[in-house]
């Protein structure tokens, strides 16, 4: 092409662009009622938008002419033909209902619905239409918005601050607004990159920018995130969805001379993860038209009381329709909160031939462009498809002025002398029960920082064991806030028992510091302690206080054994953009044992004698004073993790693979004196495997030994974390009922394994009263291996979720040294209770 021809082209076309022009308008019924979030496009691509609740739209075009299409699930599709030039223009749509034709259909003794027939029919095509399309590139916005329709006075005895929460007096408002444009990239079979172009949350923050494709082409249908069901949904056209469903045809109507079949989704059975609502498929060639669909608590959802999904999809060629536009409503009431929300995604510009380079999928999932949260307001204006409502407008406004307030305020003395001011007042109870706590703000040339001193309340740290009788524990903390991402924390304990009169001290220094290793950011933590104190054989420390100082009051049963040592450590830990860690340790003990000096118990019991504070398991094996200097190394890696990507850094996201652990401790005798004199290694498998329909997998395989046991004073040895006791939360990594030194061995092998399977309503919610409360069935087992003459295996089952929190197992025991056991334990476990469970598998 000749370089003016060239030229004359690009004028041409940079001109139709720039003369753009805004369309808007409103979409109402004939009633003149609004019809929220319709689809709006132009014919022939998926260029377009969505009304926003109030039926208002709004859309940049170039100039020229267009057919410009109007659709609503349920009524009839309106086309207009329309010309734009450089003006804004006005184009509002009234929509008709649909006019459905119910064929006459006669149902013969034993025959179906002939919605049964279209079902099987678009089951087929199911698969078909799921791989059609082998990758495509789109845009999507993404606006999100939570609001309070009311809230409680006080929440667990604490009062409600209505204004610190942004309501009004009537505690309503909104409470989370953000809108973002991304850019989605997809290959098969499962390759997704988002590139955030733009995003932006009220009042400061990245918002919510990860589309939420929901596709009912997939069998098992991911609603939003897998929190609210981690079983995932069926779909209404999954292969088995007969088994789950009915159907009723409700009727038909034309669309672009097409027949349409509107099928109503009735499920089965309540307490199965089922959607109820309204399918559309299309006659001859089986595909989704739209769906309205709906979970509510009745069918598994878990937190919010309803969820419901709106599409309407669209032909993006003459052979693939994709999904438009997507309307996620939800509603939740918890604890006297009031709160509704929705997402609307609005997809466009589909390619369906980008021409990926082979390595376009890498392990970044989610890119931040670097600007993407610099747009200014006209930006906004320009390319948002779903005009903000009124009370969005505001809070954005509200918001955003009031952040900003507060960046220009940040750096001045007066919003120093303020925060100094306002400060809350230390009071003398505060040091028995809450602990006091002090901020001394301070200002640097980058804003007001602050440094802390607390203290954890003196009640709270009140013990009891037989060894030291009862035990003061004083817990201090300075946290430094220092220059370039760094802090500092001094951390000095002091104990005291006032039945042996010993007293303890030790402090521990904490230095952390984010750090770049060729250009990855990471993090490094020091830590160097010293001092005198009290530690369990066990560092694991299979039993807590507070369980112990029960069963030692109430039950005359001392289960914790403890020594006494003067220690110094140094500790390194590298925590990489990975989330790889790699510790490094030494650590100098000088050891001392300890005897009962109490037998105080609430209860008398002539039948009972406390244990001596040796490991009763252990009589035979003495321990006197020693000292011991042990090196340790450690690192977790699991590969394959996803990344998402921010201007300044890269955050780990995950992966489907397990994390594998590696530690190695070194006794190093003659340094110091110590006796220590060892080499011992572990190696460690753990994995959480969502199977969907059939719950979760939990497993933790760990082998390891000693090389070398020339000389393993107890506290070195590898202890198996028992249990005696009926509360247990140490799942994939104890022992439910094995005692806590019987099996301690210094052997050169030995093998462990946690496994759990979480059945997350399977089953439980075919049988009454457990499918109402959700009580769902958990089973595992735990085992060891030493040698023929030392082993322990384990199988329990259960009942997680109780109250959304309680986990109750009953737990068979057979043991190589003892008879078998039957026990109970009560634990954490469910849709809370399964937090503190997941910290235990997560842990590095």
């Amino acid at each position: 092409m000749p370089k003016n021809l060239l030229t004359l082209f690009c004028s041409v076309l940079f001109f139709q662009y720039s003369q753009a022009a805004i369309i808007k308008g409103r979409i109402t019924n004939e009633q003149q009622s609004p019809l929220p979030y319709a689809t709006i496009f132009i014919k022939g691509t998926t260029t377009g938008t969505t009304s926003n609740a109030e039926g208002q739209y709004q859309l940049e075009i170039p100039a020229g002419s267009y057919t410009l299409v109007c659709q609503y699930m349920g009524y009839r599709k309106l086309e207009k033909q329309i010309t734009v030039g450089s003006a804004d223009q006005r184009f509002d749509f009234v929509l008709q209902p649909v006019s459905m034709q119910i064929k006459e259909i006669v149902v013969k003794s034993g025959g179906e619905d002939p919605a049964y027939a279209i079902i099987r029919a678009a089951i087929r095509k199911r698969n078909f239409y799921r791989h059609q399309v082998n990758e495509y590139t789109c845009n999507d916005y993404i606006k999100g918005m939570f609001k309070l329709r009311n809230v409680p006075e006080q929440v667990f005895f604490q009062k409600v601050n209505k204004k610190d929460m942004g309501l009004d007096s009537n505690g309503q408002g909104v409470v989370f607004l953000s809108e973002s444009m991304t850019r989605v990239d997809f290959q098969e079979p499962d390759n997704v990159k988002v590139e955030v172009l733009s995003a932006r949350q009220s009042g400061g923050g990245f918002g919510f920018s990860f589309p939420a494709f929901i596709d009912f082409y997939d069998n098992n249908v991911t609603a939003v995130i897998t929190q609210f069901n981690k079983r995932g949904y069926i779909s209404p056209i999954a292969e088995n969805a007969l088994l789950y469903y009915k159907y009723q045809l409700e009727g038909t109507f034309q669309d672009d001379g097409k027949t349409v079949n509107k099928i109503k989704v009735i499920p089965r059975r309540k307490y199965e993860p089922l959607f109820s609502g309204t399918i559309f498929i299309t006659d001859d060639d089986w595909r989704i038209h739209s769906a309205d669909l709906m979970l509510t608590q009745e069918y598994q959802l878990e937190i919010m009381d309803t969820l419901r999904i709106r599409q309407i999809h669209v032909p993006v060629n003459k052979e693939v329709w994709r999904t438009k536009d997507q309307v996620i409503t939800m509603s939740i009431k918890q604890l006297g909160f009031d709160m509704v929300g929705n997402f609307v995604n609005v997809y466009s510009n589909y390619d369906l031939h980008p021409g990926f380079g082979k390595k376009h999928f890498d392990k970044t999932i989610m890119r931040y462009d670097t600007a993407f949260d610099k747009k200014l307001l006209a930006y906004w204006d320009s390319i948002r498809p779903v005009p903000l409502e009124k009370e969005e407008l505001r809070d954005f406004r509200v918001k955003d002025s009031t952040a900003q307030a507060e960046r220009d305020s940040a750096r001045s003395s007066r919003t120093l002398d303020t925060l100094r001011a306002h400060q809350k007042r230390v009071k003398i109870t505060d040091f028995f029960w809450a602990g006091p706590k002090h901020n001394y703000y301070f200002q640097r040339d980058t804003g007001i920082y602050s440094h802390q001193l607390s203290m954890k309340g003196l009640l709270k740290k009140i013990a009891y064991n037989t060894v030291e009788g009862l035990v003061l524990n004083v817990e201090p903390e300075l946290k430094l806030s220092l220059p370039r991402s760094q802090e500092l924390r001094i951390m000095p304990h002091i104990r005291y028992g006032f039945s042996n009169t010993h007293l303890n001290a030790w402090t521990y220094l904490q230095w952390t510091q984010e750090s770049r290793l060729r250009n990855h950011i990471g993090e490094n933590t020091w830590l160097l302690g010293g001092g005198k104190r009290v530690s369990q054989f066990n560092h694991d420390n299979p039993i807590s206080a507070l369980e112990n100082e029960f069963y030692t009051l109430f039950l005359k049963e001392n289960y914790m054994k403890l020594y006494e040592n003067y220690f110094t450590t140094l500790q390194f830990t590298r925590r990489f953009e990975n989330n790889s860690f790699l510790r490094l340790g030494l650590r100098y003990e000088d050891r001392t044992p300890l005897e009962n000096t109490s037998d105080f118990v609430f209860f008398k019991n002539s039948k009972k004698e406390f244990l001596p504070n040796h490991p009763y398991e252990l009589a035979d094996i003495p321990f006197n004073r020693n000292q011991a200097l042990v090196a340790e190394v450690g690192f977790s890696f699991q590969p394959g993790q996803k990344f998402i990507e921010l201007p300044d850094r890269k955050i780990a996201f995950g992966s489907k693979y397990p994390v594998f652990g590696l530690t190695y401790s070194k006794g190093i005798h003659g340094i110091g004196g110590s006796d220590a004199d060892f080499d011992k290694w572990q190696f460690q498998v753990k994995d959480n495997m969502n199977l969907k329909l059939f719950g979760e997998f939990m497993y933790r395989v760990r082998v390891g030994g000693f090389l070398n046991d020339k000389h393993v004073d107890i506290p070195d040895f590898q202890h198996f974390n028992g249990n005696q006791t009926f509360y247990n939360i140490n799942y994939l990594n104890s022992f439910q009922l094995a005692p806590y030194y019987r099996y301690s061995t210094t052997a050169p092998f030995y093998m462990t394994a946690n496994v759990e399977h979480h059945f997350n309503g399977l089953l439980t919610n075919k049988i009454p009263l457990f499918n109402r409360l959700k009580w769902n069935l958990v089973g595992g087992s735990n085992a060891f291996y030493v040698n023929r003459e030392n082993n322990y295996v384990e199988v329990f089952g259960g009942l997680e979720n109780i109250f959304k929190v309680l986990r109750v197992d009953v737990i068979a025991g057979y043991q190589s040294k003892d008879k078998t056991r039957m026990g109970v334990r009560l634990g954490f476990g469910g849709l809370f209770g399964g937090m503190v469970r997941q910290q235990s598998i997560t842990e590095p």
